[in-house]
């Protein structure tokens, strides 16, 4: 009899022990809920009358062990002093889950699909913590503090009573319900602007209303535009920057021109893509008297025209860079400037802030000099015209650009022996024809004549950083936008590791600064394999992004202890700030921006990943567009990701990247296995790895989605 006691209680604690878990659930997925027992039976299922009594003993029990508090009697809501909070931005994956990127904490928040609460990607929001896990942190969405956006491309799909807008962005994973009398005009299948108006609790989807008209999807205009406004820029300047710009002269006032070194009788170029419209950086070459040569790094003096403040400033702020998209270019300044007043076109006068240095025939440098001056371009250069001449032919300039090519080879040397990756820029693009469809891929190559430019911009970025940083006052560095790169992660590291290990490579380090060295000689033996695009590629990816602080760190990547952005103020708006902030330093003037640095920072950093994610958009798009009469066709391919729901795979003879689904992959049931960074097949020894060469055919392209669909072909 005893026993049978004795066992009863114990099933009686398990199932109190299990109750009291469940329990928890409830207040934790309801934290703001106070709840009788009588309520939290209704939403455990309980019935009986002795489990009931068994949810309010375990109740009390929660409240004994500080989880619950009892705010009046028999009425209880969790306890918040015992519940950890976090506040963050949270990202959304494809799959619908979240992570919620919280500042000092080592591992991101990870959210369940269920427990995102209408939040949105890139939204900031508060999460709760539910559970702490061996390999995440797991949470919940409590609350949605501001909203990242709300207003979204999508395409109109029209019902009787209704319609809805599918959005573009296949991360925010929900769709916008729009009433008739909100449609404003937009007809099935266009392509609008939708603002989300109101997203009730018990609704699945938000309510929004359309307040543009794009047009109709698959226009090249209509999706550009899609992409700028999804990425939050602009597709046209205010009236008021306009009238601004248009004010300003193509002629030069001789009472500024006394006020500047006059370099209008140095020999001067510029060196440039054969399609480059603006040109913001030109080179002057003369030998001194003592047989030291004078290098002038002159840029376009855009501080001259855009005065801090005015409406062009912040416009130009509000957009931070230009955007470069596949058919067209979003200046961040009017065309007046960005390809008129401020382009240092050949045969014209121009006002510049240079970078100048007295140096011997191997670099060494013995004198600088920085300051406004007026300069004349002789000639204007493409790249390949600079490179023939490199390479032997005749041509004007010669003397010239040899020797800088020869001093820009020694810099280049001299930095990779200090560190610097060695990173080879292999830039694929599309040829457009007369109505902007893709006809060709064009594969763009940096050589000698890239270099010899990147490495003189690379020296007045650097040098300007190090007269600036190294100046000091009172309160200690001058306040100042620097360029930096931090130190690689060391479990990024480990993930390249095991990443090229598939390849059968190797690279050996002992502390982080043998990193990129390691890296280096890598990329250097296997140059020739075919996989060095994407182990140089995913190299890329396992180091830490560079941004724009006032705290300088350096730059890992390039080796320098100091370096900022001098040379693209047309395109950039740090290099502007660095331009005024130089310029006050020159003139003995403290500069009134020390107090709004750190948030320009934070905002061109910000920005700059806007436009990448707005050129990366704009690339796959025209992607789908090169493949969509290919459907069907069978391409070689290499695999260069993967994922829980598939992989992709980059064609070799197009470079058009596309997907292949997980269920689709033939002959086995397949998984992601995260430990080792394969797809592998549960019934067979079969898997799929990053470099693995497969032959995959077209079966289908979607637009919206910009989007190849894959499959391994099979056929024979």
């Amino acid at each position: 009899m005893s026993r049978k006691k004795k066992k009863g209680g114990k099933k009686s604690n398990k199932l109190k022990q299990r109750l009291k878990t469940n329990i928890r659930k409830v207040f934790e997925q309801n934290p703001d809920a106070q709840l009788n027992y009588k309520q939290i039976s209704a939403a455990l299922g309980v019935k009986d009358g002795a489990t009931r009594k068994l949810v309010l003993t375990a109740m009390y029990e929660l409240k004994d062990d500080e989880i619950l508090n009892e705010y009046s009697r028999g009425n209880f809501c969790i306890n918040e002093a015992k519940t950890e909070y976090f506040e963050g931005e949270i990202e959304i994956t494809q799959r619908g889950a979240g992570f919620v990127i919280i500042e000092g904490l080592e591992k991101d928040i990870f959210i369940q699909p269920e427990n995102t609460n209408q939040a949105l990607h890139g939204d900031k929001v508060k999460v709760m913590v539910i559970k702490y896990g061996k390999r995440r942190i797991e949470g919940k969405v409590i609350e949605v503090t501001e909203r990242k956006r709300t207003q979204f491309v999508g395409t109109v799909e029209m019902h009787p009573k209704f319609a809805f807008v599918a959005t573009d962005n296949q991360r925010l994973n929900m769709d916008l319900y729009v009433t008739p009398e909100r449609l404003n005009g937009a007809k099935d299948g266009d392509k609008v602007v939708c603002k989300l108006v109101s997203w009730p609790k018990a609704m699945q989807n938000p309510f929004g209303e359309i307040v543009e008209v794009l047009g109709k999807p698959g226009d090249n205009d209509t999706e550009m535009k899609a992409i700028l406004i999804s990425n939050d820029f602009e597709t046209s300047f205010p009236q008021a920057v306009v009238q601004q710009a248009e004010k300003v002269s193509m002629e030069l006032d001789p009472e500024e021109i006394k006020k500047r070194r006059d370099m209008r009788k140095v020999t001067t170029f510029t060196i440039d893509p054969f399609d480059a419209k603006d040109f913001d950086d030109a080179l002057s070459y003369q030998v001194l008297e003592n047989g030291n040569i004078e290098v002038g790094i002159h840029i376009a003096d855009v501080s001259h025209y855009v005065t801090p403040d005015s409406a062009m400033d912040v416009e130009a702020l509000k957009r931070s860079n230009s955007v470069y998209l596949v058919d067209r270019v979003i200046p961040m300044l009017p065309e007046q400037l960005s390809n008129l007043a401020c382009s240092l076109r050949p045969n014209e006068d121009k006002y510049t802030f240079s970078a100048i240095f007295e140096m011997d025939e191997k670099g060494k440098i013995f004198n600088q000099w920085f300051g406004k001056t007026v300069i004349h371009s002789d000639r204007r250069f493409t790249y390949e015209e600079a490179q023939e001449i490199i390479e032997g032919a005749e041509g004007d300039m010669k003397e010239e650009i040899l020797a800088l090519d020869k001093i820009a080879k020694i810099y280049r040397k001299k930095r990779l022996k200090n560190g610097a990756l060695n990173i080879e820029s292999e830039e694929v693009k599309f040829k457009l024809d007369e109505d902007g469809e893709p006809i060709e891929v064009v594969y763009k190559v940096s050589k000698d004549a890239n270099k010899l430019i990147e490495e003189f911009m690379l020296l007045a970025n650097k040098k300007v950083a190090e007269f600036v940083g190294k100046k000091k006052d009172k309160a200690g560095n001058v306040p100042f936008v620097y360029r930096v790169h931090d130190k690689p992660d060391i479990g990024k590291i480990e993930t390249f590791k095991t990443f090229i290990d598939k390849f059968g490579y190797e690279i050996h380090f002992s502390n982080e600064d043998e990193i990129s060295a390691a890296i280096n000689a890598l990329l250097s033996d296997i140059k020739l394999k075919n996989e060095y695009g994407l182990i140089q590629l995913m190299a890329i990816r396992s180091m830490s992004k560079a941004t724009y602080e006032t705290k300088n760190i350096g730059h890992y990547g390039l080796a320098f202890e100091y370096y900022t952005h001098f040379t693209s103020p047309i395109r950039r708006y740090a290099d502007l700030m660095v331009h005024r902030i130089l310029f006050d330093e020159l003139n003995g003037k403290t500069h009134p921006y020390s107090g709004v640095l750190d948030d320009i920072c934070k905002r061109i950093s910000r920005q700059e990943k806007k436009a990448t994610e707005a050129e990366r958009d704009s690339n796959k798009y025209f992607q789908v567009k090169f493949v969509k009469d290919k459907v069907g066709e069978v391409f070689e391919g290499t695999v260069s990701g993967l994922a829980d729901f598939g992989m992709f795979v980059k064609m070799d003879e197009n470079q058009c990247e596309g997907m292949v689904s997980l269920q689709s992959l033939p002959d086995d049931n397949f998984y992601f296995d995260q430990d080792v960074f394969s797809i592998v097949g549960r019934n067979t020894t079969k898997e799929y790895n990053f470099g693995d060469k497969v032959k995959v055919q077209i079966i289908g392209v979607d637009p919206r989605k910009r989007q190849i669909d894959l499959e391994i072909y099979q056929g024979f």
